[in-house]
């Protein structure tokens, strides 16, 4: 067993240089793989739901896309740290057009410059995430509460009617509606022809039951349990290895929770320029040096819960 101490910081502490270089390289097919399946079961689960349309499927349609919309973040994610495709350009390209703006989202520079933050100040007071863990662990009567407005909606409003109200901003009428529309243009006209592919199908209503009702409601609670999983009520906010968790997901979960090992989190912290294709690989190495006993790890989102929940 490794003789860990909290002294290992640095990548190099745990892997070897002929290691991190296999770790770090990219591979444009499974990145593409990665992007035409989440739209893949995003327009399978359109479909089925048009030919089968009950309370059942929409439902459990609700739930797929919810959880893919979360997929389509997590691939934005990998773009940020430029570990999605090895051309920059057209990495930051496709995170904008093809996963951030057919909902709300806008070029990525914003988020990188803010994400990269959480990296260099990981559970320390500068950390610009910090409020995402900070509250934890909670009550249980206070996730429950958190979790209602998740699913009802109320969560989802609240921060798409913000994002909505700081994209008109301006001081008169005409500078607002330019802001609006050079902010969201794009996003408009992705969505109109998301309506317009349901109403030819003769489904126009699904439109919203299958890509907006997702957005507010499974995808802020899915959003949530990855946020309280990652760095929720960890056990050491000074130690890379207890910062920031792993949760191991089984099928379900990572069909319905946790798509593209976003589960993979502490993995991703030590070596931030892994494309999330090959963290379990990174899992494995870190196992086989016997680090187990010394990382924060959880076997399913159940058992993360009852981390994160006060007696």
């Amino acid at each position: 067993m490794t003789d860990y101490t909290v002294t290992l910081q640095r990548s190099r502490d745990f892997f070897s240089s002929e290691e991190i270089a296999a770790l770090r390289e990219l591979d444009a097919w499974q990145a593409w793989w990665a992007i035409i399946h989440c739209w893949g079961v995003i327009l399978a689960t359109w479909i089925v739901v048009s030919i089968w349309t009950n309370p059942l499927t929409l439902v459990v349609g609700v739930i797929i896309i919810g959880t893919r919309q979360l997929g389509l973040g997590v691939l934005t994610h990998d773009a940020a740290h430029y570990t999605l495709l090895g051309n920059r350009a057209l990495n930051d390209w496709v995170a904008q057009w093809l996963m951030n703006r057919p909902l709300l989202g806008d070029t990525i520079d914003a988020y990188r410059k803010y994400h990269l933050g959480h990296h260099q100040f990981t559970q320390q007071p500068n950390d610009p995430d910090l409020g995402l863990s900070k509250p934890f662990p909670i009550a249980r009567s206070s996730l429950l509460r958190k979790i209602i407005r998740d699913l009802t909606g109320q969560t989802g409003l609240k921060q798409y009617g913000a994002s909505i109200r700081a994209a008109f901003g301006g001081t008169t009428p005409g500078e607002r509606l330019r802001n609006g529309w050079h902010r969201l243009g794009g996003n408009i006209l992705i969505n109109v022809a998301f309506l317009a592919g349901f109403t030819i199908s003769g489904h126009w209503y699904l439109y919203f039951l299958l890509w907006w009702v997702p957005a507010l409601t499974w995808n802020r609670f899915v959003t949530r349990l990855r946020n309280i999983a990652e760095h929720g009520a960890v056990p050491d906010n000074d130690d890379r290895l207890r910062n920031t968790r792993t949760t191991l997901a089984n099928w379900f979960e990572r069909a319905f929770i946790a798509p593209y090992r976003v589960n993979y989190h502490l993995e991703h912290h030590l070596l931030v320029s892994c494309p999330f294709y090959r963290l379990p690989r990174v899992h494995q190495l870190l196992m086989s040096q016997g680090l187990e006993p010394f990382m924060e790890i959880r076997r399913g989102y159940r058992d993360m819960l009852r981390q994160v929940v006060r007696a």
